[in-house]
């Protein structure tokens, strides 16, 4: 943040005229343009005092009208500003913005309404800080000019751009969203199960009694749990796919990351459990139904970044495989492609900013409905499902 200098343009020059009156003073021998100077180098050094001497303190509170601010949407933030001065000042004030957010966030102080106000908009992820508020003031001859800081800054975090999507058909899943694979094997039917002893407080109902007559003493049936998640969408952002993170943000990796939480969000809407993990299988994020698991997954996100290698696809998502698999990658060469494999994923689905030659052709025969990931994300989407299960299954 640069800061202002204590003279304005105008007082610079009161004082370069001040000096160049005294000089010609000296040398025409005139003695009218050294009271000239001694004047203007007199009311320039007054009015630096007038408005570096005065003791100011202040209290700054933000309140942003959205938690998580998305790429391209915009917000308003409301300023208090509680100064504690001798004599309010007229001035100028701004609040810090930076390059991830655009928008006029400044005016005149002291404002009409008592707060101040003003709209910002996403225009980068991450989380970044807002201030802090400053007041800049200048005397009423215009020589000399004051820039303060007041309060701390607030960080704002702005999330990807999340996009609706073409749904999908019951059929591209194994069962669509409504069957979770997660299963409580219980029932009296069931003489497969691992019993265990009896421990006061079991239900009766529960006793497994050809267990209990072939050991001798009383036994309940294991209750066992098995679940896997319905839908998975994975983030490659190795970094051999991807440009170095530079300056300013690169277009396809913000669109593979966009495309991320949308998918997720969009699977998640339909009814199946949703887990989100990059290529070398850190959970991004968890979708579960529950508002917090979306603005978690949006938070962690924004933070993503191309770094790291990835592993093996199969190796992330275990033994049992998902329904819907969303598979985000940038550069895709050939050799790599043929390495991909769905690992039994009922509707496997790759997006890839940058197919190479062959690329596609060596994913294919994996079962996998490839795609290549432009600038509009809805009709990649789209694209796939309709590739998936032919354009007239696709509900409008």
């Amino acid at each position: 943040m640069r800061r202002r200098r204590s003279l304005t343009s105008r007082g610079a020059g009161a004082l370069i005229a001040a000096l160049g009156c005294m000089i010609a003073a000296n040398v025409l021998g005139a003695r009218i343009l050294l009271y000239i100077g001694v004047l203007l180098a007199a009311l320039t050094l007054f009015s630096l005092l007038a408005v570096r001497l005065p003791r100011r303190s202040g209290t700054v509170t933000r309140q942003i009208s959205t938690d998580l601010l998305t790429v391209s949407e915009t917000s308003r933030v409301t300023v208090r500003f509680t100064l504690r001065a001798l004599r309010v000042p007229r001035g100028l004030w701004h609040d810090v913005l930076p390059d991830a957010v655009t928008g006029d966030s400044g005016g005149e102080y002291p404002p009409e309404t008592g707060q101040l106000t003003y709209l910002i908009t996403g225009v980068r992820r991450g989380v970044w800080p807002l201030g802090p508020l400053m007041l800049r003031t200048v005397d009423p001859f215009g020589l000399a000019q004051r820039e303060q800081p007041f309060g701390d800054s607030r960080s704002v975090t702005v999330v990807p751009e999340v996009f609706a999507l073409a749904p999908l058909a019951v059929r591209v899943g194994a069962a669509g969203g409504t069957a979770h694979t997660s299963s409580t094997r219980l029932g009296q039917g069931s003489d497969n199960l691992s019993p265990r002893g009896y421990i006061p407080g079991d239900s009766m109902r529960r006793i497994h009694w050809r267990a209990t007559a072939h050991r001798g003493q009383l036994m309940v049936r294991q209750e066992e749990e098995e679940s896997s998640p319905d839908a998975v969408v994975v983030l490659d952002r190795s970094s051999r796919h991807w440009d170095a993170p530079g300056v300013h943000a690169d277009p396809a990796f913000e669109a593979a990351v966009s495309l991320c939480a949308s998918s997720a969000i969009h699977l998640a809407s339909e009814g199946y459990s949703v887990d989100v993990i990059d290529g070398a299988g850190t959970l991004l994020g968890a979708l579960r139904g529950h508002e917090d698991d979306r603005d978690g997954l949006l938070v962690a996100l924004a933070m993503v970044t191309p770094r790291g290698e990835s592993r093996d696809l199969a190796s992330l998502i275990g033994g049992t495989p998902p329904g819907p698999l969303v598979f985000i990658t940038g550069r895709l060469d050939e050799e790599d492609a043929a390495l991909l494999r769905p690992a039994g994923a009922t509707a496997p689905m790759l997006f890839s900013t940058e197919l190479l030659p062959g690329a596609a052709e060596a994913s294919v025969p994996h079962g996998w409905t490839v795609v290549e990931l432009g600038a509009d994300i809805a009709e990649a989407w789209e694209d796939a499902v309709s590739a998936r299960i032919g354009v007239g299954d696709v509900p409008r």
